[in-house]
């Protein structure tokens, strides 16, 4: 592939310095970046780089110092999202798959619309519906009663639990199993656990993308709900009767406990845990490794264990690193406080 500066610079909307008639053939990290590559420029800790790099074009942002004369800079108010925008434009990855596997077990009630592919040893249940243009890679098995919306991405290994329902243009990355069964269990007088069964589905609205090995449990009854937009990270647990709001983000290692509401534009970052039934509002963002014990209806940044306002957690932790000296003048001062006593005593 070879793409022009001219092409690239109107694709971002951006200014050119240096030699304008050079093409590109790929991209780069800019300490990686050979020439023919173009790298962008966006974080001071990469400034490091510059000087070695052999890119032969960067992406910078306006009014970048330009101290080389051997590289074709484009600037642009927000490289990162310049190069974002190219590589969508000109590099997203295509996943080659077409028509039916001899291999795959289609049942004959199932629906397939039109340029459905299927891979090799794919089991497609009865009652299935599946939208046109999806695609359903190796080994994954679609249990009954399953609806898969248009433009879908189901990568290989992935386990769909009967009767979800995906809406479209969903991405769920290998090993992923949607509509497992929640972790229902009710002590009988013996203390032994019994199943509590769970008769609900998954909801997955339109652009949601699951990474690979993620766990999102059928509701006990009803529905868990991953609404439209959700991004959600490789190893996530979503538990019974879940609701993520559109556009929230899970990162990697995550658990959200049964019948937890999480608003909009929420993001839990990895290894965060949520207790049960508590309520996020929308624009709550909760740190890593944090655990949230209660409902958070305030939008705002939280960490710690249990979960509180940064601020206030940066602040006790500030403190904490001072616990062995406090404990030191503490025992100094009950010392004095001693020889006080013992001098009044004395008197």
């Amino acid at each position: 592939m070879k793409i022009s500066i001219k092409e690239i610079a109107s694709l971002i909307n951006g200014n050119v310095s240096g030699d304008i008639n050079i093409e590109i053939s790929n991209v780069a990290k800019i300490e990686e970046a050979k020439q023919g590559d173009l790298t962008f420029l966006y974080l001071p800790a990469y400034d490091k780089f510059f000087p070695a790099t052999q890119a032969s074009a960067i992406i910078v942002k306006t009014g970048f110092s330009k101290s080389r004369n051997d590289i074709t800079y484009i600037e642009v108010d927000s490289p990162e999202k310049a190069f974002f925008t190219i590589l969508k434009k000109f590099f997203t990855p295509e996943f080659p798959l077409n028509g039916i596997d001899p291999s795959a077990f289609i049942h004959p009630t199932a629906k397939l619309a039109e340029n459905v592919a299927v891979g090799k040893n794919v089991v497609i249940s009865y009652g299935c519906i599946i939208g046109a243009d999806t695609k359903v890679f190796h080994n994954t098995v679609v249990s009954d009663n399953v609806s898969i919306g248009e433009g879908c991405l189901i990568h290989s290994n992935v386990s769909i639990r009967e009767n979800c329902i995906l809406g479209n243009r969903v991405i769920i990355h290998s090993g992923t199993v949607v509509g497992s069964d929640g972790f229902g269990y009710s002590p009988n007088e013996k203390g032994e656990y019994e199943k509590i069964p769970q008769i609900g589905n998954v909801i997955i609205e339109d652009d949601v993308e699951l990474g690979s090995n993620v766990s999102i449990d059928r509701a006990a009854m009803g529905s868990t709900i991953i609404k439209r937009g959700c991004k959600i990270d490789n190893l996530v647990q979503i538990a019974h009767n879940v609701i993520l709001g559109e556009d929230t983000v899970v990162s990697a290692q995550t658990g959200v406990s049964g019948s937890t509401k999480i608003g909009r534009h929420c993001i839990l970052a990895g290894q965060a845990g949520l207790v049960g039934h508590i309520e996020l509002g929308d624009n709550v963002i909760i740190t890593a490794q944090s655990g949230v014990s209660k409902s958070i209806p305030k939008p705002g940044y939280y960490s710690g264990s249990p979960a509180m306002e940064m601020r206030s957690y940066q602040k006790m932790q500030a403190q904490v690193r001072f616990i062995p000296d406090y404990a030191d003048r503490i025992k100094e001062l009950e010392n004095q406080v001693k020889s006080l006593k013992e001098l009044i005593s004395k008197k």
